[in-house]
């Protein structure tokens, strides 16, 4: 009877530790799982920036080196977090907050403006620029545009506009019809539309309306005085998922102390940014009560 006693609680103890060998087995993938986003890029130095192919915010230079104004930033602001190496994937920019969401990139540095419909699917830091948009046209147009007003009254002039932007509604809210509107996949088939007169004109941020006007070797140009809504004038920043509070707010503490100093306006000046752009406003600017 005794022996029959020790073996039982042998076996008892036996299924215990199995029960808790299986438990824990169950349960370590949610332990390894609660490392946060900021947790994980401080753990392994490195960090993936999305990206899509538009200049002076954020493009591939000639090299194949990722570079632009917010990739520029997002370097020197996880660097002085500890975080030297930048993985950066490219994709199109209406693709941009889907690939955040799905775990392809933890930031988004690609100029994105806040506005309040992308504030529902992401996180933005307080702004780090704003700027206005203007028109990108051929030289020899016979058209005298400057605003969405002057595309309206021509029911047959059409607007080149990047799939996902602002600026489709933008134009929509300025009287451009949806028939006019050529959408675009990115600005380099947006100075093709241009250039080869699919579009009589094309929409975006000046600076990069202007970058285009640039290389089109004299053809085309950025319209120099854009009558547009003051309310259009956009505020790009960095862009975290939902759940990455602590990661926007870790940088967000990085960008006040940096944005406007010397070493900021050094970073950003070959593409462009200088003193006009800075903004005092903060993402509290943006919310909605």
């Amino acid at each position: 009877m005794q022996k029959t006693r020790i073996a039982m609680k042998s076996v008892t103890s036996g299924r215990f530790f199995i029960t808790i060998f299986a438990l824990v087995s169950l349960i370590s993938p949610f332990i390894v799982s609660a490392e946060t986003t900021l947790e994980r890029i401080q753990r392994t130095g490195e960090v993936r920036i999305g990206y899509a192919n538009e200049a002076p915010f954020a493009y591939s230079d000639l090299q194949g080196n990722v570079t632009g104004e917010s990739p520029e930033i997002a370097k020197v602001v996880f660097a002085k977090m500890g975080v030297n190496k930048i993985d950066a994937v490219l994709t199109e920019w209406g693709a941009l907050i889907p690939g955040l969401k799905a775990n392809r990139f933890d930031v988004i540095a690609a100029g994105m403006y806040i506005t309040p419909e992308r504030m529902q699917q992401v996180l933005f830091a307080d702004p780090h620029y704003q700027l206005g948009d203007t028109l990108l046209m051929r030289k020899d147009s016979l058209e005298n545009l400057g605003s969405f007003a002057d595309i309206a009254k021509d029911p047959t002039l059409k607007l080149a506009v990047m799939a996902g932007t602002v600026e489709y509604d933008y134009a929509i809210a300025g009287g451009v019809d949806e028939s006019q509107i050529l959408q675009v996949p990115n600005t380099i088939a947006q100075f093709q539309a241009v250039m080869t007169k699919r579009a009589d004109a094309a929409v975006g941020t000046r600076l990069t309306m202007e970058d285009m006007a640039n290389k089109s070797r004299g053809v085309l140009e950025a319209v120099a005085d854009f009558t547009d809504d003051p309310a259009h004038i956009g505020y790009g920043a960095l862009a975290f998922r939902l759940d990455d509070q602590d990661l926007r707010d870790a940088v967000n503490v990085i960008l006040k102390e940096w944005i406007g100093s010397d070493e900021h306006l050094e970073t950003v000046a070959p593409f462009g940014f200088d003193r006009s752009n800075l903004t005092d406003k903060t993402l509290a600017d943006f919310v909605v009560p």
